[in-house]
């Protein structure tokens, strides 16, 4: 979200507003293709919502809300998880191309079957008992952070059929403000699953759909142990990484 004009609260005090998102970068709420939405999309036009003082003095995330081992997935337990080591890393930065730093980025995913470690995940692939499949990291002065896990494996989820979600991770993160906060979904290069997904589909805009598609980064490879994919997160704006589409109603 990037700063626009200033207007006056209610005692005088100057806030900044923000501009408003490109619309047609975000998938509709209401995207038949992924069925789910049909039953959840609000049938009622949304109501504006004036900006006050809140929506701009939070959240305030700091280290304190970290482990020591949060942005490693593959540390976690006393064993090592199942599957193909990755790094992903990248940069967040504002509507502007400023870097965001100091902001929280949390991530879940499935793990390298494509199972989640979730209750309502009962499809026949293995559980691993040293992945739980969530993660968390500060993004530092220069708005980079950087996360060390598996990478995903796709799996069936209903919607039509012979479907399969592409292998993805869930991205959290906020930006400067308490409503600046994006949820979307990082993907793979050449996963054929992609093209064939309705929920990455929905995104209209084949620009801004492939702002979810991350880029195989071997620079940064740790060698003889994970191989890199660079995700850069760019909050609103022209550039701005589309929205999840139903966020995370695939499971």
């Amino acid at each position: 979200m990037t700063h626009d004009t200033v207007h006056q609260a209610g005692g005088g005090l100057p806030l900044p507003r923000y501009r408003r998102d490109d619309v047609d970068a975000h998938p509709p709420l209401l995207s038949p293709g992924y069925r789910s939405t049909v039953a959840r999309a609000p049938r009622r036009p949304p109501t504006h919502l004036p900006q006050r003082l809140t929506e701009i003095t939070g959240p305030l995330l700091g280290a304190g809300r970290l482990g020591d081992l949060d942005h490693d997935l593959t540390r976690q337990h006393d064993g090592e998880p199942q599957g193909q080591r990755i790094v992903v890393h990248g940069r967040v930065r504002d509507g502007d191309g400023r870097p965001v730093a100091h902001t929280l980025v949390e991530i879940w995913q499935a793990n390298a079957a494509g199972r989640y470690r979730h209750a309502s995940d009962t499809w026949p692939a293995p559980l691993d008992p040293h992945f739980d499949g969530v993660g968390r990291a500060l993004t530092d002065e220069h708005g980079r952070y950087r996360f060390v896990t598996v990478r995903p494996g796709a799996y069936p989820w209903r919607n039509h059929d012979n479907a399969w979600r592409p292998a993805h991770i869930h991205f959290s993160l906020f930006g400067r403000a308490f409503t600046q906060r994006l949820v979307t979904q990082m993907y793979f290069p050449d996963d054929p699953l992609f093209a064939l997904d309705p929920i990455a589909q929905s995104v209209r805009d084949p620009a801004a759909r492939q702002r979810m598609v991350a880029r195989y980064d071997h620079a940064a490879t740790m060698p003889e142990w994970a191989l890199a994919y660079e995700f850069d997160i760019v909050l609103r704006g022209r550039e701005g990484t589309p929205f999840e589409d139903g966020a995370d109603g695939d499971g």
